[in-house]
């Protein structure tokens, strides 16, 4: 039986890692996952409602349920963030009676984060994989608290053939980025970021890999801007690597 699976692309992903989103596709393709991306879907609404603006955010979430809502298979997200809105905050959002929160239960149950996709739906940790580096890896908030997915992304690393993992001091500390949080506390994410940026280059490692869209814009540009040799890659590039990067 083929699995099928709905893109939610999420705006971070849409423009700023279109190659992320590619290789995505090639990765589920790859294992056998029949993919398809509904037109007309939007932003999910998460922004206006962390700034506070919880009525404000209807809006989007409503057309978001719109273009899922009809749709058949899992939908899977390249961010732990916007699945893990889907999936909780959305049937919080309409009082239950209402047609968007009947629909809003149906999709939270068939949203996932791509690594939860893999190792809980999938059942698979060795996709296939090859990237021949050391690596050491940054674990997202709303990844491992929101969704509760600490073990999941270590698991699919452990099982990339050529790769040396090694520890990152402070893994599961935010690296300042948080969304709205980087922009209404900028001091305060700043001095976040520095500490994260400081601790993956005693790492020692020549990649860090990142799960989430946000974080990964936010410590590739701390990366940047002191010169670090050390890049900063999406967690699907890892995944999607065949050993000729």
């Amino acid at each position: 039986m083929t699995v099928k699976v709905q893109l939610f692309i999420t705006c971070l992903g849409e423009n700023f890692f279109s190659p992320v989103l590619k290789d995505l596709v090639g990765l589920l393709e790859r294992l056998g996952v029949q993919c398809e991306m509904p037109e007309g879907q939007t932003c999910c609404g998460q922004p206006f409602y962390n700034s506070g603006f919880q009525a404000q955010a209807t809006g989007p979430a409503r057309q978001w349920l719109k273009v899922f809502g009809p749709t058949d298979g899992y939908i899977v997200a390249p961010s732990g963030s916007c699945a893990e809105f889907v999936r909780h905050r959305y049937p919080e959002m309409f009082p239950p009676g209402t047609p968007e929160h009947a629909v809003a239960r149906e999709i939270s149950e068939r949203t996932f984060e791509f690594t939860e996709f893999l190792t809980r739906v999938l059942k698979l940790t060795d996709v296939g994989a090859c990237f021949p580096h050391k690596v050491t890896y940054h674990a997202s908030c709303h990844l491992l608290r929101g969704m509760g997915l600490r073990d999941e992304p270590k698991q699919l690393l452990a099982a990339v053939k050529g790769l040396e993992l090694v520890p990152l001091s402070e893994e599961e500390t935010c690296c300042g980025f948080g969304g709205i949080f980087s922009v209404v506390y900028p001091e305060v994410s700043a001095a976040m970021l520095a500490d994260k940026v400081r601790n993956i280059q005693a790492s020692g490692a020549e990649y860090v890999v990142v799960g989430e869209p946000g974080c990964l814009m936010n410590i590739a540009g701390g990366l940047q801007k002191i010169g670090s040799a050390v890049a900063a890659v999406h967690m699907i590039e890892v995944l999607a690597a065949r050993g000729d990067r």
